[in-house]
């Protein structure tokens, strides 16, 4: 019997490397950016085409490389970084497995330019599918530039697996924004298809942020310093208030790498937790400086995850040290950039807001004598008392009534019924009851309880309706069929609003636009990262509607939809415009809101649960309700 097993041959080692090193073009972007600033960078750039599935292209002003070292780093396993095994234990650079080279190379048509500073000429070098095909002297600036064109040429069947172009751009500006945070003192730009994403000069860290997240983070942000013989901690948190639903603004760095590690991530959470639900995540950019002979990064193949020798502590010191920040911080806003993680000591009383002396209401027509002749007058008037509002299309009255609970605004065609199925067709047998337990809304007096659930009498007992879960079915049903008719109305905003947001946002807003306008949104583009919202959908209606933040809200939701529960994009969308639209609890409802609430909801196809999985209805029969009372 002959020998089985033999050494690969150099082809097929290098595409199983590739492989695992180059997953998509984020990843080449990652490795090419890193190796500018191990190089001593001051500026790069990057240009991209196509997601950069046709071009990607880093320029830097590094050392440069020699002739002989220009070739060497398309080898595998070469690298300047490493020379006994020792080193991998003292590693403070971004590459040092000398992989990243070759793996590029063996699936894109590569050009690299460069020089050192103390050569007349530089070096061109042209690969494709790991062949040099070309080398020779060039003159081009001091550094580097690298171009890799038509990533994974030679494999289509791994091309074919690359998402669509805003997806795999924003895997890119994933990556960029890493490498840009870790490294605020050196100056970066991106283009994409000819278009300036972002253009970041050297700052300091808290001015890299904001400008890769937008000016409103300046007011959002809380310093964090912490040293001890451990580890050097310092970076940014952000306010409880701005925590969002999804955790892709969370940045931990180990001696500049970026890594994930939820150990950490839990002891950060940990410091919020009286702060923030457990739904709610906040920002953080916090870098971890410590003894590299006490971690161990060669442990995946992204340099992403990390070994430490004393976890625990590390631990204990991110989260007292974020706690103490979150008990400390400056409640007025700063918009110096110079100041770094540097507390501004007691909190001044010009940074409290103005002092509102509290206003007396009291009415001058007011005659104790005649209070006999009006105290049944009054009571027939509070018995007759509705916070309800004028007429279907009108919207609720703005009553300050009811212990000046907010009163429901914004449910616009919610009021109307439903042509489709009129008020006598929505008659429905409940769960549980017998065939003959009907209901019929709008002919009940309901009732409701803490401004939460409605009560209604059926005929075998009571009903228990959850208001918000209740508006939240109506609305994800209504928002999906737009969405599949692509016939979404819209109501035109009086005044048009601009939505600026961050680029990785603005990105996939693009992306969802045309599922957007079938919602019933009229949305155009407008300058960079901005959008313009000159309608909103009619099944919202136009009173007090913050155009603006239902915008955001309406992102962000969509979001985590996708990244908790994978759900495709329209019904994601659905699902959050339907969360961030409905009434909520502890929001004061009218006899004839009620009612119409209720019909809506029995002409769903999934009345009783609700876009969560949770019961919208519960009943109580009378005989349970008699066996509470003994009888």
């Amino acid at each position: 019997m002959s020998d089985i097993i033999q050494l690969l041959p150099e082809s097929v080692a290098n595409q199983i490397a590739a492989g695992e090193v180059v997953q998509r073009p984020a990843s080449a972007v990652k490795e090419l950016m890193e190796n500018a600033i191990d190089a001593g960078a001051n500026k790069i750039q990057l240009i991209l085409k196509d997601a950069g599935k046709a071009l990607i292209q880093v320029i830097d002003n590094g050392c440069g490389m020699s002739v002989s070292d220009a070739r060497k780093c398309f080898e595998r396993h070469a690298t300047s970084k490493v020379r006994k095994a020792e080193d991998l234990f003292a590693i403070r650079t971004m590459g040092f497995r000398g992989e990243a080279m070759a793996s590029i190379a063996a699936i894109a048509q590569v050009e690299m330019k460069t020089r050192r500073y103390e050569d007349e000429l530089g070096t061109l070098i042209e690969i494709e599918g790991a062949t040099i095909t070309k080398q020779e002297p060039v003159s081009t600036p001091q550094g580097t530039s690298i171009s890799i064109k038509n990533l994974f040429f030679n494999t289509p069947a791994r091309r074919n697996f690359l998402k669509s172009n805003p997806a795999e751009m924003r895997h890119i500006m994933d990556e960029f924004q890493r490498v840009s945070l870790a490294n605020p003192a050196i100056a970066f730009t991106l283009h994409h298809d000819g278009m300036e994403i972002f253009r970041l000069p050297s700052s300091a860290l808290k001015q890299r942020i904001v400008h890769l997240f937008g000016n409103n983070y300046n007011e959002r942000l809380i310093p964090v310093e912490e040293d001890t013989t451990i580890i050097n901690l310092k970076g940014f948190i952000g306010k409880p208030q701005f925590a969002k639903k999804t955790r892709g603004e969370q940045f931990f760095f180990v001696n500049n790498r970026f890594i994930k590690d939820a150990y950490l991530n839990h002891a950060l959470n940990k410091a919020y937790e009286d702060l923030l639900s457990d739904d709610n995540f906040p920002f953080y950019v916090l870098f971890i400086d410590i003894d590299p002979a006490k971690i161990d990064v060669n442990v995946h193949p992204t340099k992403t995850e990390i070994k430490y020798l004393d976890e625990k502590s590390i631990y204990a010191i991110i989260h007292s040290a974020v706690k103490r920040s979150l008990g400390r911080f400056n409640i007025s806003p700063t918009i110096d950039f110079d100041q770094e993680t540097a507390f501004s000591g007691m909190i001044s009383p010009k940074s409290l807001d103005e002092i509102i002396p509290p206003s007396i209401s009291f009415n001058p027509d007011f005659n104790p004598f005649a209070a006999e002749k009006t105290a049944d007058k009054g009571f027939s008037d509070f018995k007759n008392t509705e916070s309800s509002f004028g007429g279907a299309d009108t919207g609720f009255r703005n009553t300050e009534s009811r212990s000046h609970q907010p009163v429901a605004k914004n449910w616009g065609s919610l009021y109307e019924i439903s042509k489709e199925k009129p008020a006598e067709q929505v008659k429905m047998e409940l769960p549980g009851n017998g065939p003959d337990d009907k209901y019929a809304p709008l002919q009940k007096q309901l009732m409701q309880l803490h401004n939460k659930y409605i009560i209604s009498q059926i005929k075998s007992g009571l009903m228990l309706i959850d208001q918000q879960a209740a508006h939240e079915r109506i609305l994800y049903e209504r928002f999906s069929i737009n969405l599949e008719d692509r016939k979404g109305a819209s109501q035109q905003s009086l005044f048009p609003q601009t939505v600026t947001l961050s680029p990785n946002d603005y990105e996939l807003a693009k992306s969802l636009l045309d599922d957007i306008k079938s919602l019933g949104f009229e949305v155009r583009e407008f300058g960079k990262n901005t959008l313009v919202i000159e309608g909103i959908p009619v099944d919202l209606g136009s009173n007090q509607i913050n155009e603006t933040q239902l915008f955001e809200h309406l992102i962000e939701g969509f979001k985590n939809s996708q990244q908790e529960l994978k759900l495709d994009k329209r019904d994601a969308l659905a699902r959050s415009m339907a969360k961030n639209s409905a009434i909520k609890s502890g929001v004061v409802l009218g006899q004839q809101e009620m009612n119409m609430l209720i019909e809506q909801l029995f002409a769903c196809k999934a009345p009783n649960f609700s876009i969560s999985g949770r019961p919208v209805i519960q009943t109580m029969s009378l005989t349970e309700i008699d066996r509470k009372f003994d009888k």
